[in-house]
This record gives C-alpha cells, sequence and structure tokens, in this order.
C-alpha cells in the first residue's frame, strides 16, 4: 500500500488549538468497523457503548517538560533540546536545534550552575546523545528548567499544563501525550467502574517519533520508531481473565494498543513484561488483543490513521474522516474522539 493511500483533505481551521473546559464535552464519532456505520455522539455517550465486563485498557505515562532552551556555553548563542529516550541518570537521546551547531564536545547551559550539558555522540538519525550534568534531583530540575513540547500543529499557548495531561497519568517518561485518554475524567471513570467495567493499566512512553511523517512511498518501506513499555501483572491478570471468558478488550489509544499488540505477538500468553517495542501497525495485520478502540482523529499519512485502518478498514476510515470535516468536528490532539468497535455488540445506546 501506498503512503497516499492514506491522505485526506482536512482545513487547516479544524486543527484544535486549545482543549475543552469540559474533557467529556468533546463529539465522539461512533464508527462500526465491520460495516462502516457511523454515529455522532458526545464523549459523555461513551458509556452507552460499554458493558459490564468491559475491559478499558488506559496509558498511564505523564509529559515530562522535554522541551529545554538553553544557550551555548562558548558562544551564549540560543540552542533547543528535546529529550526523546532517557538512557541512564546522565544520558538521553535527544533532538537538538540548531543541530549543526551541536557537535561532539559542544557544552550547554540551560541554568548556570543548575544545569549544564555536553554533545556526546551524533547518531545516524540526526539525533544527539547528551550528557546531562545538574546539582539535585533530576526531575525537580527538570521541572524547572524544562517545559511541556505541544505538538507542532499547535501554535497556541497552553494556560494549563496539566490539560496536556491525562486525569490518570502516573509515570514519568513521555515526550508527547496519549491524547485518547484527555476525554476522561475521574467521575467518568468512576462512574464506569460502578457500571462493572474494568480498568487496566500500562504504561508506554510516547515519543516525539509519533509526528515523524511517513516518507516512504510504499509503507512496509516505512522505518517505526521505538517506545518503551510495561505491561505489569495488573493488567496481565486482568486482561487473561477477561480473555478466557471472552469478554471484550478496548484499547484507549493507539499507544495502549501498540502496548498490547506487542505482548500479543510476542507472547499469546499475554504474560507481564516490558521492554521496546517498534510494532508497526497497518492494513493487512491481524489484530490478537483488542476488541474496540477509543482514539482521537489523527494527521494524514501517518501511522497512527493506518494503524485505525487496520482495524476498521481504509475505506471505512477514510470516509468516516471525511464526514467529520464535514461534520466540523475538531481534530488531532486537543480535538474530538472516536470510537472504533461492533455496533452490535454494546449496552442500549
Amino acid at each position: 500500500m501506498k503512503t497516499s493511500d492514506f491522505n485526506y483533505e482536512l482545513p487547516e481551521e479544524l486543527i484544535a488549538q486549545t482543549p475543552l473546559t469540559d474533557r467529556t464535552a468533546s463529539r465522539l464519532m461512533v464508527l462500526d468497523k465491520n460495516t462502516g456505520a457511523v454515529e455522532h455522539r458526545h464523549f459523555a455517550d461513551i458509556r452507552n457503548y460499554l458493558k459490564a465486563g468491559d475491559v478499558l485498557v488506559l496509558n498511564n505515562t505523564r509529559v515530562i517538560p522535554a522541551r529545554l532552551l538553553g544557550v551555548r556555553s562558548d558562544t551564549g548563542t540560543f540552542v533547543e533540546l528535546l529529550l526523546l529516550k532517557r538512557i541512564d541518570d546522565n544520558h538521553w537521546e535527544t533532538l537538538v536545534r540548531p543541530g549543526k551547531k551541536v557537535k561532539p564536545g559542544r557544552r550547554m547551559t540551560f541554568i548556570p550552575g543548575e544545569l549544564e550539558a555536553e554533545c556526546e555522540e551524533i547518531l545516524d538519525s540526526g539525533n544527539r546523545i547528551i550528557r546531562f550534568d545538574y546539582d539535585g534531583i533530576w526531575e525537580e530540575v527538570l521541572d524547572k528548567a524544562g517545559t511541556i513540547p505541544l505538538p507542532p500543529y499547535i501554535h497556541e499557548k497552553l494556560d494549563d499544563p496539566e490539560r496536556y495531561q491525562t486525569v490518570y497519568s502516573k509515570h514519568n517518561g513521555s515526550a508527547a501525550a496519549p491524547t485518547a485518554g484527555l476525554h476522561f475524567t475521574k467521575e467518568l471513570l468512576g462512574s464506569l467502574r460502578a457500571e462493572g467495567i474494568e480498568i487496566a493499566e500500562l504504561t508506554l512512553h510516547v515519543g516525539l517519533g509519533t509526528f515523524r511523517p511517513v516518507k516512504a512511498e510504499d509503507i512496509s518501506e516505512h522505518e517505526m520508531h521505538t517506545e518503551w513499555y510495561d505491561f505489569p501483572k495488573e493488567a496481565s491478570d486482568i486482561i487473561k481473565k477477561a480473555r478466557s471468558e471472552g469478554r471484550r478488550i478496548i484499547s484507549v489509544g493507539t499507544t495502549s494498543t501498540r502496548v498490547l499488540e506487542t505482548v500479543a505477538s510476542r507472547d499469546p500468553e499475554m504474560n507481564p513484561s516490558s521492554g521496546y517495542t517498534n510494532i508497526f501497525i497497518y492494513p493487512g495485520y491481524e489484530f490478537k488483543c483488542i476488541d474496540s478502540l477509543i482514539t482521537n482523529f489523527h494527521l494524514p499519512e501517518s501511522t497512527l490513521i493506518m494503524l485505525v485502518s487496520a482495524l476498521a478498514g481504509r475505506e471505512h476510515v477514510l470516509n468516516a474522516y471525511n464526514e467529520a470535516v464535514k461534520e466540523r468536528y475538531r481534530f488531532f490532539s486537543f480535538g474530538d474522539a472516536m470510537f472504533i468497535t461492533d455496533l452490535n455488540n454494546r449496552s442500549e445506546a
């Protein structure tokens, strides 16, 4: 399949620049993965499509202030780092701008006397391995020096950084939010639990590679980015039991999906595990764990729209996206949501 097969026309004004005040007030398009039929709702109506025994799988990663602004120690000229992957206590793989000016041995200052750094290596990708020298606890220093990096298509200032975190975020490590989860409130999750819906949590630290465009014409030639995940015993136990009883596994977001499908591909028993995944899911892939998916609307020609197309079919997804444009849905990270499911298998809606 070609990358251009996953293109669609999106007016720029439909790219959501700010989050809604009420997380659950976003719109919800429900897409039948088998027929392509759609229904238009609001996110609070998600409870009408779930039933007792369903398992919602959440990614509890937390976005770190991964954008660091500083200066070159020798010239005082501006430098920007984006933290991509932590290697050890002092070393990170980073994206550096302007990259040409930061070569091995070059030192940078972010907070004089508290946070400085040195470039140690340039990778084939152009990313840099940076060694950080800091005084104190890393997380506290980073909170002081860094800011939350918003996606490149968001140009408005975010007044409350917590609006780019899920209400269940726990484990620091992501450079971008698992945005499907932004629609949930603690109250909504509590009401779903009260209705007999189980919640399982796992972790995948989302990297900026999620925004990297697919440049290969043949999608099978695309080199997928790598991200760290943890699939803990608690989630394993819940999902094992649900699968043995024929209950639905509903993934909240493409990140949760990537973890579940990675684990299921490596170990059909779905025992606890952690490590790195570069799984690339596109049409033709046979899902081994999830039944349904709550997700946002994704960029044209992205690996994410390819993933949802693998679940619901490219034609169904593109038709749904074109209808979302026609109905003026809000797109991308702060935008509206989609629930991809089998509409014959739900509670009364």
